[in-house]
């Protein structure tokens, strides 16, 4: 039955990380894998008060269809944190609440992109991204990220030789390297957009997950006539809410609109007058600040143990926020082999493979932090340590 399926299928991969949490289901299994926030600083009683409050006020009226550009109230407080935290003056009637951001990547490919055309993807980049934008069958341009953000010569020398029609970043603890983009790299990305015309997507699922460090400003600062601003409550409230936002221009925001409607109306309209009714009632900044003091201790815990366990040879990076860590084997070794023994000793990771768009063995791997304490960290470092050693002996 495969000459049934449409064409556009059979370029999209599988969410391997997706794959990987069924192995992580089996309760002797040490997970570093997932990108989950953790569990335990869901405001469950919060949430469950405002949702009570919802119905007592509203009754039926909570359950009825609603508008596609998203309840007005929520909308009004993400303009207004945009103010207060990242000095942008955002137009409440360009926010468009999506099902997580991830549908606001859908859209965009909808409206932005036909077969062939050129996409500007980090190298590594958000496997969410690639599978998500696969659908449109692009021409992915892989940029290669360093310390600071995007490598500027690599993205010159994309962009002499290959048209682009966006760019999609992470430049904020980026999944999967954790690198932050410096003011410097932002601006200049920006100057390079501008001057070859391609959008700017501004993925910003971690940035308020900050425990080291000062805040970049945002593209939109530097671009605000060609950026697009994606955002999301999964991180920062709760995942299965599936509650997100897009910010675009007006030249884009209309046509977005129209491609919302024919995905799904609107989003909920229930979950949202939830949300927007527990921000009013709860003071986000204390929440997420409890966040950040449990994500910074799990952080330095792992590098603790990474530093103590691992040979020096193997290289990670340094997070100011988030919930990745990257690291890199030593040139030629293949990290889906040591994954492969990693399962035998019962923790698992991501290897980096999913995150190129290029197929072949990489040396890299990512580590989520966010779901597990000191000491489970250091028990999952040890057992990796214990794989890496049967795997040392085995490429040796």
């Amino acid at each position: 039955m495969d000459q049934i399926l449409a064409q556009r299928m059979s370029g999209v991969p599988r969410s391997f990380i997706r794959e990987i949490l069924k192995v992580s289901l089996d309760p002797t299994i040490i997970s570093f894998a997932g990108g989950l926030p953790n569990a335990a600083y869901f405001p469950v009683g919060e949430l469950e008060a405002a949702a009570a409050k919802v119905f007592a006020r509203q009754g039926a009226t909570a359950l009825q269809y609603g508008r596609t550009e998203g309840d007005e109230e929520l909308r009004q407080w993400i303009a207004r944190r945009y103010r207060d935290k990242k000095g942008l003056e955002v137009d409440v009637d360009h926010i468009l609440i999506t099902n997580g951001s991830q549908q606001g990547l859908d859209l965009l490919g909808k409206v932005l992109l036909d077969s062939g055309d050129g996409v500007l993807i980090e190298e590594p980049g958000y496997l969410g991204a690639i599978q998500s934008l696969s659908l449109f069958q692009p021409r992915f341009l892989p940029v290669a990220l360093n310390d600071d953000g995007l490598h500027i010569p690599s993205l010159c020398k994309t962009l002499a030789g290959a048209s682009a029609k966006l760019l999609y970043a992470v430049p904020s603890f980026q999944n999967p390297s954790g690198v932050s983009y410096s003011d410097d790299n932002r601006r200049r990305v920006a100057e390079l957009a501008r001057e070859h015309r391609f959008v700017v997507v501004e993925d910003d699922p971690y940035g308020e997950l900050r425990f080291a460090g000062h805040e970049a400003k945002s593209f939109a600062h530097y671009l605000p006539e060609s950026t697009v601003l994606l955002g999301s409550f999964s991180k920062v409230v709760a995942p299965g809410f599936r509650l997100g936002w897009l910010v675009a221009p007006s030249w884009l925001h209309d046509r977005l609109i129209v491609a919302k409607q024919a995905a799904d109306l609107h989003t909920s309209s229930f979950t949202q007058r939830v949300m927007a009714t527990f921000l009013a009632d709860n003071d986000l900044d204390s929440h997420i600040a409890r966040i950040i003091e449990a994500y910074g201790r799990q952080c330095r815990a792992m590098e603790d143990a990474l530093q103590r366990h691992f040979p020096k040879e193997i290289t990670f990076t340094k997070p100011e926020g988030g919930m990745f860590l990257w690291g890199r084997l030593p040139e030629g070794m293949d990290a889906m082999e040591l994954f492969n023994k990693a399962v035998g000793e019962k923790v698992v990771f991501v290897p980096g493979n999913p995150f190129y768009t290029a197929s072949g063995a990489t040396s890299t791997m990512r580590f989520s932090f966010s779901c597990v304490d000191g000491p489970i960290i250091d028990e999952g470092v040890q057992r990796l340590a214990r794989a890496l050693g049967k795997f040392n002996a085995a490429f040796s």
